[in-house]
């Protein structure tokens, strides 16, 4: 959806970098692709005039020279591209022991509450908390038994009530059984309508005063564009809604007017959809989307979605591994079973710094047919003996290894040596990263040497 706007503002920041001096021609020539790059993503016409008129303001002013004005106008175009994305707000959950969250998600029809409510749940589960979703849409006789195969098939606690109809006793109910006492994350889905009408206002109002959630947040379709300025607004009015969750990030170019739109109205984007997958939800950070569009990647919100697809004591055994520098080629296949689950390659290839540069010259097919390589792999490691899966290294130039594992395996050398190639790969990016990256301001002093060595001199972060 926002590729095109990503390779314009690439454009953008490269010709101002290289520029010799910046020219009125050469500042409207960049102007106008910003303007039909912002406007096809369908962001607002008056938010594209404003960012326009700051970017000729900035290349005009006198009293910046040289490349202190071409480091100016990159932070300028960094600073309001992101200032219209929106505020970034985390939910932050209560750790207090007797303390419960309450996430009450509301929405029209066909927004898609009760697939996020499923998606959402697993995200809060998969990071250590005891997670319970509530089924309290008591209108649509499909909702129950929907929220019911989501939770079932994603191994989440559920409670529904298919003979009570009034939402507000369903709660009631839950409440008196003392049931949902154990749970640290507790997740709501309620009705929708057709339209925000007296009836739903009524009956939100009624559920929100009985449950007093910690998070009230609305979930709207990316589709619906700019309109979600209205909707948002509607909603704030009538309930106080603490966020947004917007769907179908990745089947509409109105993506961009949704998101701006929420900016508008102060209502913070908490997360976004982008499929149809559980895993297909990320935290929304205004800054590190915008570090995606720019080619510079995104490894926190990469580090989260991997997260997602593995469980806690996953993710503690492959980090103390990597610390102790024992990487076994069982844990490169399981690595990659992960990216597989979270969509391929094509899902997470925005998030890896510098892909965007280096994109064309990989083949076409060389990311295809990962399931069948990944079954592959698993053959050739139950051909291996326990000291070559743990020390992979004594492989490399041993032969007659390599073709006694190819052939108990039915498979090629070629095969074996892709695999090991995998796993010298993996092992040195994770070292690379485990030592020269910051993660709390996701770049890496290589990333800053690089911007300083290109601007010719110290760049500071933005």
């Amino acid at each position: 959806m926002f590729e095109k706007l990503g390779e314009i503002l690439r454009k953008a920041t490269d010709k101002i970098a290289n520029a010799v001096f910046l020219d009125k021609n050469l500042v409207d020539s960049i102007v106008r692709d910003l303007q039909r790059a912002l406007i096809e993503a369908d962001v607002s016409i008056v938010l594209v005039k404003n960012l326009s008129d700051k970017i000729r303001k900035a290349a005009l002013d006198e009293r910046i020279k040289g490349i202190e004005k071409k480091e100016h106008m990159i932070k300028l175009l960094h600073d309001e591209l992101t200032a219209i994305l929106g505020e970034h707000k985390q939910i932050k959950l209560i750790k207090q022991k007797g303390k419960q969250n309450r996430i009450m998600l509301l929405g029209l029809y066909g927004a898609g509450k009760t697939t996020t409510v499923a998606k959402l749940g697993n995200y809060f589960a998969k990071r250590g908390n005891k997670v319970a979703l509530i089924g309290l849409d008591t209108h649509r006789p499909a909702a129950p038994e929907q929220l019911k195969q989501l939770a079932e098939k994603h191994k989440i606690n559920y409670f529904i009530d298919t003979e009570e109809k009034n939402p507000v006793k369903v709660w009631e109910n839950l409440e008196k059984s003392g049931k949902l006492k154990s749970y640290d994350v507790v997740i709501l889905d309620t009705a929708g309508r057709h339209t925000l009408d007296d009836s739903l206002v009524k009956e939100i109002k009624a559920l929100a005063k009985k449950i007093n959630p910690t998070e009230t947040i609305l979930i709207m379709p990316a589709d619906i564009g700019q309109a979600a300025k209205k909707q948002s607004q509607e909603f704030k009015q009538a309930v106080n809604i603490s966020g947004v969750i917007i769907t179908r990030m990745d089947s509409t170019a109105k993506g961009g007017g949704a998101l701006t739109a929420c900016a508008e109205t102060k209502a913070p984007v908490n997360f976004i959809a982008t499929g149809e997958k559980i895993n297909d939800i990320e935290a929304f950070d205004p800054k590190t989307f915008l570090s995606r569009l720019l080619g510079m990647g995104d490894l926190q919100t990469l580090i989260e979605k991997i997260k997602s697809v593995t469980d806690k004591k996953s993710q503690e055994k492959i980090q103390k591994k990597l610390e102790e520098g024992k990487l076994s080629l069982e844990d490169v296949v399981e690595q990659a079973r992960s990216l597989n689950t979270l969509g391929g390659f094509e899902k997470i290839k925005g998030m890896i710094p510098g892909f965007m540069k280096v994109k064309d010259k990989i083949p076409e097919n060389v990311l295809e047919n990962q399931e069948a390589k990944i079954a592959k792999w698993e053959h050739i490691i139950k051909s291996m003996t326990k000291e070559e899966k743990e020390n992979p290294e004594i492989l490399e130039k041993q032969t007659s290894r390599i073709s006694r594992i190819a052939k108990g395996a039915g498979a090629h050398t070629s095969d074996v040596r892709s695999l090991l190639k995998q796993y010298k790969m993996l092992k040195e990016m994770m070292k690379s990263g485990m030592t020269d990256m910051d993660m709390s301001k996701g770049m890496s002093q290589k990333q800053l040497q690089k911007l300083a060595k290109k601007f010719g001199k110290k760049v500071r972060r933005f």
